[in-house]
């Protein structure tokens, strides 16, 4: 069973920066601790629970609000999963939505690449497509 932990104990216990502890403090993800007598933060294993679960959730990518949610959704035990579900379906269509994008832009790279059979930058179709062979227009004098 975990014992008050400072924060510094609950930073390293999850693999967290004090900072980013205090922030989710600040915007209300994690419960204010209790302080000591010499006014240190004084942390539970509720507050273990909460910043593991946080953690696991922004590795898995969702978003603060998302996750801000779910917290709110996970204290109402007696609720329905459907909630969740929607939150987590929504996360993952984000995510394909994602994947696809960066699928369109490595096709687009791949041929870029494949179609460039310079050995000069001079003459490299790469540059060119990019635009970094942009000429000034002479101004008007």
């Amino acid at each position: 069973m975990i014992e008050k932990l400072t924060i510094g104990d609950l930073a390293r216990a999850t693999d967290t920066k004090v900072e980013t502890i205090r922030y989710y403090e600040q915007i209300g993800l994690l419960p204010q601790p209790a302080r000591t007598g010499g006014n240190y933060r004084s942390y539970a294993a509720e507050h273990f629970t909460r910043l593991a679960f946080i953690r696991r959730a922004r590795k898995l990518g969702f978003s603060l609000d998302q996750i801000r949610e779910l917290l709110s959704l996970a204290d109402q035990k007696d609720r329905t999963c459907s909630d969740v579900d929607a939150i987590a379906m929504a996360h993952l269509a984000e995510v394909d939505a994602k994947i696809d994008a960066l699928q369109r832009l490595r096709h687009e790279l791949n041929n870029l690449i494949q179609g460039c059979h310079a050995t000069k930058v001079r003459d490299c179709r790469i540059i060119d497509t990019l635009g970094a062979r942009v000429e000034l227009a002479a101004r008007p004098g």
